[in-house]
């Protein structure tokens, strides 16, 4: 028996490859499928089934353009209504795959189709769980993703209840669980960087899944805390339901070398330019009115948060040798209208280039912290910020893009230097400012200096 786990670190996901005696089976694949069918070959397989854990919100799926390359199945969960062929399985259907079987569980409750599969040997021993967003290492997946006029997050919650204890908790303790997130996705609250773990440990060390938890109890604490989830998510659900362009030809069209006439021209037609570079490169000098992700980062997760318009068209900045991936990664989140890149990047510019002033964090000592502006996520904020500055985060940015005074220096900064200077690339691009300092080193290289913080925190500080 041959069984991967793909693991993505940008988008913290895990896709699974499963073989036996010449027939394999591939689990919540990614956008670019090629890898699939190369391991297939590899291990003398046919893809047999493609399976769907359900519909993902968070990244585009691979098993349209899979089933196409491959004549797989898709097999989706009981409930799913999709716009292409699939088999939308019933509870505990069983499908073979060489002398292995996997049973489909259904467990309704992060969304209504969710199910787990179950991995069952040639004895009948059960050894894997593929858990897509229902149950994750130290957390479940968030029941707010799936809500119709008659459904709140509180009764998706209480199905979660349900399905973890009469489906997934009866499993022997020794089943391994490899779960379809790990930490830093925002399908659930408090992931384990950890990818598989044994389903008794989890028993043991899972918050959701203490024998002696209330249904009232779960769903308050699943509920809690949980916020708005990126405005990319319904969109890519529905691509996830409908089907999208084909990855190749969406890889071939964005990797297009433009010259500079073709660059321009692009941009005065509406296209956005999205810079992908490293983020010093970018402070140092950048084309007026750029975006910067840098590919090196969370890139996929945060062009998908902030790039409001999914048939966005965009024109790439990139280091170079990377323009596919920078293309492939924007396609993993459904931007599929890439149009380019400038041949040549910033050198081949002929007009100024903007660039962003930068300070060390011992230059925050001498600054009014009220004019000290901290981008980072809300739970990172209240667990430790700088006394009386300006909480603003990146996440929700572009819907309140006017919260600055614009006639006054503004030194802002994240955890490391990253966000910062997305955020401050976003402001300079759509809204008025012209005073935004970045901080270099964010609040790690801030904790290490006397600048006033919340008490508690910085055990690193020189003096609180």
């Amino acid at each position: 028996m041959k069984l991967e786990q793909l693991y993505t670190n940008c988008l913290a996901q895990g896709a699974y490859f499963i073989a036996h005696n010449g027939e394999a089976a591939v689990i919540d694949p990614l956008r670019e499928v090629d890898q699939y069918i190369e391991l297939a070959k590899a291990n003398n397989a046919t893809i047999k089934y493609i399976f769907e854990t359900h519909f993902h919100a968070d990244f585009v799926s691979g098993h349209v353009d899979l089933a196409r390359k491959t004549g797989a199945t898709i097999v989706f969960g009981p409930t799913a209504k999709t716009s292409f062929d699939c088999l939308v399985a019933t509870d505990n259907q069983e499908f073979k795959i060489g002398g292995l079987t996997i049973r489909l569980l259904h467990t309704p409750g992060h969304t209504l189709e969710s199910s787990c599969f179950l991995l069952i040997d040639e004895s009948g021993k059960e050894i894997a769980l593929f858990s897509g967003d229902t149950l994750f290492l130290g957390d479940v997946g968030r029941p707010d993703l799936a809500i119709k006029s008659d459904l709140t997050k509180e009764d998706l919650a209480g199905m979660s209840f349900d399905s973890l204890r009469n489906k997934i908790m009866t499993l022997p303790d020794d089943v391994v669980v490899y779960p379809a997130h790990g930490a830093g996705s925002a399908c659930g609250k408090n992931m384990s960087k950890e990818t598989q773990d044994l389903l008794g440990n989890q028993k043991k060390t899972n918050y959701a899944l203490r024998a002696d938890m209330t249904r009232e109890e779960f769903i308050k604490e699943v509920t809690d805390g949980i916020m708005p989830p990126p405005q990319y998510f319904p969109k890519n659900a529905l691509l996830n339901k409908t089907g999208y362009h084909a990855v190749d030809e969406v890889i071939s069209k964005g990797t297009s070398a433009l010259s500079l006439a073709e660059f321009k021209h692009a941009v005065e037609n509406g296209a956005l330019i999205l810079d992908v570079r490293n983020q010093a490169d970018f402070v140092q000098g950048h084309i007026p009115n750029s975006l910067f992700i840098g590919i090196d980062g969370q890139f996929a997760v945060w062009a998908g948060t902030l790039i409001e318009n999914i048939n966005q068209p965009i024109v790439l900045i990139t280091p170079e040798g990377r323009e596919k991936e920078a293309v492939t990664r924007l396609a993993r989140v459904g931007y599929d209208n890439t149009l380019g890149y400038l041949e040549g990047g910033v050198a081949s510019w002929d007009g100024s280039l903007s660039s962003i002033d930068s300070v060390e964090a011992s230059a925050l000592e001498n600054v009014d912290c009220a004019s000290i502006v901290d981008v980072r996520k809300p739970g990172e904020y209240q667990a430790e910020h700088v006394e009386n500055c300006i909480h603003y985060p990146l996440d929700f940015m572009q819907f309140d893009l006017n919260k600055l005074n614009t006639d006054k220096p503004l030194y802002v900064h994240c955890a490391g230097g990253y966000r910062s200077v997305i955020a401050i690339s976003l402001l300079k691009q759509k809204g008025n400012y012209t005073n935004l300092i970045n901080v270099l080193g964010g609040y790690g290289a801030i904790c290490k200096t006397n600048v006033p913080t919340t008490e508690f925190v910085c055990s690193s500080k020189k003096s609180v």
